[in-house]
């Protein structure tokens, strides 16, 4: 509820000035590279979430068994 409250609030030049403060602050050759560890911890944070649902359904299955 409190991040819906606080999206709410963020307009068109909120957005832009975030950017902008985000490229000085890292710099252009920075950010490829942020982005690229962050879509990796996403997807070991997908692969992880995959294989304890298929460790559970294994556990179903021999427990039913």
């Amino acid at each position: 509820m409190l991040i819906s409250f606080l999206m709410g609030q963020f307009g068109p030049w909120q957005v832009v000035l975030v950017i902008a403060v985000v490229l000085l602050l890292f710099g252009g050759r920075k950010i490829p590279e942020l982005m690229k560890g962050l879509g990796r911890g996403v997807k070991e944070f997908k692969d992880g979430i995959k294989g304890e649902e298929e460790a559970k359904e294994k556990g179903e299955k021999q427990i039913k068994e």
